[in-house]
């Protein structure tokens, strides 16, 4: 039996330097969503066991004849508490850029998502998506990479309000920290940051399949996604509709087709790249009645905006095709008051109701959570996120294992898009 005690959770250079303000925010006061339940960072953890695995991977020669290689392998990682409390495990997966350890800590040493779930009795799997961090990447497969320079995460990420690129970031309080270089906060963020696949058709493709294997070998679960690992939780579902038991999508790549660029008052946003022309995602997934090639998929924007700070969005032509393998599983798609995603992600909510996907869309602020950023949970008051998922998947998820039926009022839905959001909440 291993026990974690609390504040043991940074990795890295300047841990003492930040130790004596991380104390300090254990030490503010809570949000109600933390009644009841455990904060890991005033309790030890007991942890009955640990460790990791890989799940899928195949062998290939490269083209030079060297080999044979292991390509699509993912790394995982997993703690099981000593009295498991609820049904089912909750699998972690990071977003684009970084890996695994975002969900487990905090730049500035308090406890993460991870540590959080783990010390309110789930057992919980933090993953490396494949191609990145212990998941080993093979040029000769996947391509060329992809990064993320230190100017660009501070504009979208820590310090977004001092850039105002889109109508929400003057409203960021929540960073631990200046959120520029030099600050310690910031370069132990920073230092995390890793380079990823470029092709999103490739990363898709191989955490899909990863992502079923993961499953296959642990069983029913709960996936909680972040920003580009959105698609994964859509894709994955559709792989396994059976053995997920929830979706949890904080900040899913979005909107539906194209992406949106941010430009700053007063016109804000235009048009990116065709990165989902699956709607919600690159590579296939399943639609009733079928579609063999993404140009059958027609749609149409929206008119006009449902208010001046956030896009048109773009919706199927009527009669919508449906998603039917997503439809039964319980999914709450989480947007924070001031990310970037706060622009767009009620789209994605809308897609999915339009295919006959039952959902609950959240913003923060409507239900007393502000300040937030898109790395909402590396930010001051990330707990309070936490267990506001967790009374989500509590009502949601939990009470439906158990044939009881779940309430909408305290599931949380997002009190700022009233008569606009997806519908789930039994």
């Amino acid at each position: 039996m291993n026990t974690i005690k609390p504040g043991r959770h940074l990795i890295g250079v300047a841990a003492a330097l930040l130790l004596g303000g991380a104390a300090q925010m254990r030490g503010q006061d809570r949000s109600h969503f933390m009644d009841g339940l455990t904060d890991p960072s005033e309790h030890a953890i007991e942890v009955k066991s640990q460790g990791y695995f890989f799940v899928g991977g195949r062998y290939f020669t490269a083209a030079d004849g060297a080999g044979p290689f292991m390509v699509d392998q993912m790394y995982v990682e997993y703690q099981i508490p000593k009295e498991v409390k609820h049904p089912y495990p909750i699998v972690l997966i990071h977003g684009g850029g970084l890996t695994g350890t975002y969900m487990m800590g905090t730049p500035d040493n308090r406890p993460g998502w991870s540590t959080f779930f783990l010390a309110n009795g789930y057992a919980v799997y933090v993953v490396d998506q494949t191609g990145r961090g212990k998941s080993a990447y093979h040029a000769d497969i996947y391509g060329p990479t992809t990064r993320g320079n230190a100017t660009g995460l501070q504009q979208r990420f820590t310090a977004v309000q001092l850039y105002n690129l889109w109508p929400q970031a003057h409203l960021h309080t929540q960073w631990p920290g200046s959120g520029m270089m030099g600050d310690l906060s910031f370069d132990q963020f920073y230092a995390s940051e890793v380079p990823g696949m470029a092709s999103a058709v490739t990363q898709q493709s191989t955490m899909r399949a990863a992502g079923a294997a993961l499953l296959d070998r642990i069983g029913p679960a709960i996936i909680l996604t972040h920003s580009q690992s959105g698609p994964y939780g859509w894709l994955i579902a559709d792989a396994r509709p059976t053995l997920v038991k929830g979706l949890l999508q904080v900040e899913p790549s979005g909107p539906p087709f194209y992406d949106v660029v941010q430009l700053g008052a007063p016109n804000w946003f235009a048009d990116g790249n065709l990165s989902r022309p699956w709607g919600i995602t690159a590579i296939p997934i399943t639609y009733y009645p079928a579609v063999s090639d993404p140009s059958q998929l027609a749609f149409v924007q929206e008119a006009t905006a449902d208010n001046p700070a956030v896009v048109r969005c773009r919706l199927q032509t009527p009669p919508a095709r449906q998603l039917p393998t997503l439809q039964g599983i319980p999914i709450v798609i989480i947007a924070s008051q001031a990310s970037y995603h706060a622009s767009y992600d009620h789209c994605t909510s809308k897609y999915l109701t339009q295919a006959g996907v039952e959902n609950t869309f959240v913003r923060l602020e409507g239900v007393g959570i502000t300040g937030n950023g898109h790395m909402m949970m590396l930010e001051k008051n990330n707990l309070d996120i936490s267990a506001f998922m967790a009374q989500w998947l509590r009502e949601n998820v939990e009470r439906r294992a158990k044939g009881e039926k779940g309430d909408k009022g305290k599931g949380g839905k997002g009190k700022g898009d009233k008569g606009k959001k997806g519908k789930r909440g039994d």
